[in-house]
């Protein structure tokens, strides 16, 4: 994709991929209208307690996202999708939900224009009890565990393919297609459900549920390594690569676009690279957006990540070549 964008935007480059930094309202104007395939993004969350990343109030979230989101729709191919994760909250002062997530849902259906392909949750059962008045002194409410996802797409019918995203079988299923006729015979189900033969055909895997269950534990990634050594703060709020890792293989082709429109640490677009698409990332902060870089430094000396560094902090454009640490995997 040919871009027209400010010099001073563009932080690094990897041969699949562009960084940039500044609002990406303003920089989505520089894209080509329906030029990109999947927006794959997380935006800081309507939180009470502010964050050090920046988040705004419950109050102005919707119309805040929606500008957004509008700039983002111009740019998406007919075939594309946006998928945006977003996390719950409270009220202030009170243990009930703030219905800002599906405010944003609605937003972005009714005025926008976007189609919801599927809402989808994602279970983090890592995810630490909060808030704390509510779930651990008061013991009036369970821990909030679980992300809305919103599968939006410009079209009733965007590029997909589950077959791609298969999970592995259950062991009754394993068992059964070891041993069909022990284990399953084709009929009619109570719920009126017709079952046939074919239940019983190795697909290579399970369709998946919209139930994602994906663990946010890093630990000791190259990013976080990378980050101790040069003694910077890491993002706070990374989602974990199995997140757009899924959407990516499920809604795009090899050599796709992807765009992730707040990027922050850009799992997006490490995920996008290693996957051989192309991605473009955009991001608020300088400073999280040259730290980034990071995340294609595996492998390298400490002395050259720090110099590497070192100009990314002085402004300069970095061009980085991978050599064989991606090799592109299908699908």
């Amino acid at each position: 994709m040919k871009l027209d964008l400010p010099s001073d935007k563009q932080v690094y480059r990897t041969p699949r991929g562009l960084q940039l930094c500044g609002d990406s309202a303003e920089l989505l104007r520089h894209l080509p209208e329906e030029s990109v395939d999947l927006v794959m993004t997380s935006p800081p969350f309507a939180l009470l307690r502010q964050k050090a990343y920046g988040n705004k109030r419950q109050d102005e979230y919707v119309e805040w996202l929606g500008r957004f989101g509008e700039a983002a729709l111009r740019v998406l191919k007919d075939s594309g999708s946006f998928v945006l994760d977003l996390g719950g909250a409270y009220k202030r002062g009170k243990p009930v939900r703030s219905l800002y997530n599906y405010r944003v849902l609605l937003d972005f259906c009714d005025r926008l224009g976007y189609e919801l392909a599927e809402e989808f949750f994602w279970f983090n059962p890592s995810k630490l009890p909060s808030p704390i008045e509510w779930v651990n002194k008061r013991k009036i409410r369970a821990k909030d565990s679980v992300n809305t996802v919103w599968w939006f797409s410009r079209s009733a019918e965007p590029k997909a393919d589950v077959t791609r995203v298969l999970v592995p079988y259950s062991e009754s299923m394993k068992k059964l297609l070891k041993n069909p006729e022990k284990y399953y015979r084709p009929k009619a189900r109570p719920s009126g459900h017709d079952i046939a033969k074919a239940f019983g055909k190795d697909n290579g895997g399970a369709i998946p549920s919209n139930l994602l269950q994906i663990p946010n534990t890093e630990s000791n990634s190259s990013y976080l390594r990378l980050c101790k050594m040069l003694k910077r703060d890491r993002h706070p709020a990374r989602f974990p690569s199995a997140l757009p890792r899924f959407f990516i293989q499920f809604l795009t082709d090899p050599e796709d676009v992807v765009l992730d429109i707040f990027s922050g640490s850009n799992t997006t677009g490490q995920v996008a690279e290693e996957l051989g698409r192309q991605w473009i990332s955009m991001e608020l902060s300088r400073e999280y957006a040259a730290l980034s870089a990071v995340r294609f430094m595996e492998g390298w000396s400490d002395d050259e990540v720090r110099a590497t560094v070192s100009r990314l902090d002085a402004g300069e454009m970095i061009e980085i070549d991978l050599g064989l640490l991606f090799q592109a995997v299908p699908g």
